[in-house]
């Protein structure tokens, strides 16, 4: 599976590209089909980024991305 750096994972924010991605704990997973997810925005989080840190001040846990497809790793 294809690595991305944290520079081409921010092109994948749902406006430089069609597709919307976030990564967490080192994989990188497409939310595109995620309706919570439209336009690379959910509540106060941003498409394109690592969500790692972010996972803990929110309302799931990290279950919620086994329904999403891993599509690459995140480089470094």
């Amino acid at each position: 599976m294809k690595s991305y750096t944290k520079q081409q994972l921010a092109l994948r924010n749902g406006n430089d590209r069609e597709e919307i991605w976030c990564a967490f704990q080192g994989k990188i997973y497409d939310v595109s089909r995620s309706k919570l997810w439209r336009n690379g925005k959910h509540y106060e989080h941003w498409a394109g980024q690592d969500l790692t840190e972010e996972l803990k001040d929110a309302p799931h846990n990290a279950n919620v991305f086994d329904k999403f497809e891993v599509v690459g790793y995140l480089e470094g």
